[in-house]
């Protein structure tokens, strides 16, 4: 499959050499990890684990990633690309799968920007849906860990953790707050008639109705809530049972470290941050990354899904069929 000239990817020798670079970051992870560790228990926890939990944790995976895909196309819809969730749904799949292969999951971001716009300037303007949707998922993401790491740390009750994630989400939805009222500034400042300058007008949907970026914050927690579930049932799995705390502590943190474009589908970085932080609650080595390498099973099965859907529409990247207002030229917006 070729793509166009004008595709926002970089270019093909750094490309390979990022992911090479992020190959060998891998390998050096798993070697790691692979010190002190009884690999023929890992393997044992692994054949013996109840398969029931596990394709309870892999149906809550893929749910999760559809959740996500709606929560994307709520962001993107309002800026012109009028495609149906299900479409969002399937071309976040997509993303999914070149996740895999490319560095962290940044190159799959990339790829569905390119797979919902037809020009240059309506990827950018993807680019900003896509950059929106990964940033509400961080945004939930940080007040789930502050608010586990708080309560654990300092034995809160029910009530004063409920106040302490009160507390962090009005900080986050104040602070989106604050960057869309830039924009208009900025998009003063930019030339007339200038490609940015188009782009940030288009942005105006996020600017008028800040309750976009917020109902994207709350399909957010819906997302990490579902990974916690996932690696939750994992452990069930394997005969490990934790307090519900100890898992929506231990997860957003991994999910956290896993978002660092360090190696490759975020393996190594996964199995060794959840072993570590397990062994913490008590829980063996073996077991922790036997859990690891049950949730990266899930991950890629997940993204092999999308590689199936890519591959069916036999269609080259960002000729996926255009939304009738995304498919003109952007007009200029002052």
């Amino acid at each position: 499959m070729t793509a166009s000239n004008d595709l926002p990817l970089p270019s093909r020798s750094r490309g390979w050499i990022s992911l090479l670079l992020r190959a060998a970051a891998t390998m050096a992870l798993m070697a790691w990890l692979v010190n002190g560790i009884d690999w023929g228990q890992v393997w044992s926890i692994l054949v013996s684990a109840d398969r029931r939990w596990w394709l309870a944790a892999l149906a809550v995976t893929l749910t999760g990633q559809v959740v996500a895909g709606i929560r994307w196309a709520a962001l993107a819809r309002p800026l012109g690309f009028d495609f149906s969730r299900r479409f969002f749904v399937r071309r976040f799949f997509e993303g999914m799968f070149f996740s895999l292969c490319l560095p962290s999951s940044i190159g799959g971001d990339v790829v569905k920007a390119v797979r919902i716009g037809t020009s240059r300037p309506l990827r950018l303007l993807a680019a900003c849906s896509v950059f929106a949707d990964r940033l509400t998922g961080l945004a939930a993401l940080a007040v789930l860990v502050g608010t586990a790491t708080l309560t654990r740390k300092y034995a809160l009750s029910l009530g004063t953790a409920a106040g302490v994630f009160a507390i962090l989400l009005a900080v986050v939805l104040v602070a989106f707050w604050l960057v869309l009222a830039t924009l208009d500034r900025l998009h003063v400042l930019l030339p007339a008639g200038s490609l940015a300058g188009d782009v940030v007008g288009r942005l105006s949907p996020y600017r008028r109705r800040p309750s976009l970026l917020f109902v994207a914050v709350g399909w957010s927690f819906i997302v990490q809530l579902a990974g916690v579930v996932v690696v939750g049932l994992l452990g069930r799995a394997v005969g490990v049972v934790q307090l519900p705390l100890v898992w929506m502590t231990v997860v957003p943190l991994v999910a956290l470290a896993m978002v660092l474009p360090i190696s490759v589908g975020g393996f190594g970085v996964r199995e060794n941050a959840l072993e570590f932080l397990l062994r913490g609650y008590g829980v063996p080595s073996e077991t922790g990354i036997a859990i690891a390498l049950l949730w990266g099973a899930c991950t890629v099965l997940a993204g092999l899904v999308g590689g199936v859907l890519f591959l069916l529409e036999r269609q080259p990247l960002g000729v996926a069929g255009a939304a009738p207002l995304a498919a003109n030229r952007l007009p200029h917006s002052r």
